[in-house]
């Protein structure tokens, strides 16, 4: 029998490992690859027999003690034959050491706490396209977050994410066909939010802002720039301002996720965090 061998992702396997996402039913974003490839070239595997790829796992690092699971993906037609376990330890062994995270589907959690996480909360998926309707947005205004002095844009991130990571956010807010929205008060952030293209409903992620009305001013801004296109976004379960505003604005939960960690849950500023980033990078 062919051995399965592990290696180091191309770029066009990370290309296909977008596509296996796109296949169940994960709804990436059309370029999110080109930032992840940024956030840590060396983070993604992929197995091969007889040089045909059967499944992948990125195990991206960030600064010195956190990493990150995600792509965890193994083709259909050789589900349950060991590949996806022999990916799953070549994964955490290059995060050995470190608090690693996750988003997984609620189903797998038992399998999870096996290796070693514990459930921090959920993520709910609400879809929807938010009103015409005027929006407040007394104390505030929005601008370009490229236009905003990058140190600045690294540090309010750092409040929500367990560690800095600039490189990924420089590509991650600059990709051709986003938008990058930050709400601004006396030259203070008090918001940033991001919108990409998917082949499906467009996703904003991160949201971050210190008010649920800063947080519907990005929304609908962010909104009218993919117009005729519905909108999603991944909130975080336990800050309730996040779930009720997205029922307010006439959003609708479609998917769940489990965030999960192996050690104590990263001190960040949940109460601001509006919506994660994405389910493969946190």
């Amino acid at each position: 029998m062919a051995e399965f061998e592990i290696r180091n992702a191309s770029a066009r396997d990370i290309a296909l490992m977008r596509d296996w996402a796109e296949e169940e039913g994960w709804n990436p974003g059309d370029s999110d690859r080109h930032a992840f490839a940024v956030a840590d070239p060396a983070g993604f595997l992929v197995g091969r027999r007889s040089g045909e790829p059967l499944g992948c796992i990125s195990a991206v690092r960030y600064g010195v003690g956190s990493g990150f699971i995600g792509f965890y993906i193994t083709r259909p037609s050789v589900r349950g034959q060991g590949y996806g376990m022999q990916l799953w330890r070549a994964g955490m062994a290059r995060l050995d050491g470190r608090v690693v995270g996750l988003d997984g589907v609620v189903d797998q959690q038992d399998n999870y706490r096996r290796s070693g996480f514990s459930h921090a909360w959920n993520n709910i998926r609400f879809e929807g396209a938010p009103g015409a309707g005027a929006v407040r947005s007394e104390g505030f205004a929005l601008v370009d977050a490229g236009t905003i002095p990058f140190g600045q844009l690294t540090a309010y991130d750092r409040r929500f994410f367990p560690e800095t990571r600039g490189g990924f956010l420089a590509a991650w807010t600059s990709l051709p066909g986003r938008t990058a929205v930050a709400a601004l008060h006396e030259g203070e952030l008090r918001g940033l939010g991001v919108i990409r293209p998917c082949s499906g409903a467009s996703r904003i992620g991160p949201l971050y802002a210190d008010a649920p009305d800063v947080a519907a001013a990005l929304i609908h801004s962010l909104a009218a720039s993919a117009p005729g296109t519905a909108v999603a976004v991944d909130v975080p379960d336990h800050n309730k301002a996040a779930t009720d505003l997205m029922q307010e604005l006439g959003f609708v939960p479609t998917f769940e996720t489990a965030r999960m960690y192996t050690g104590p849950v990263p001190e960040i500023d949940g109460r601001g965090l509006f919506g994660i980033t994405s389910l493969e990078l946190g």
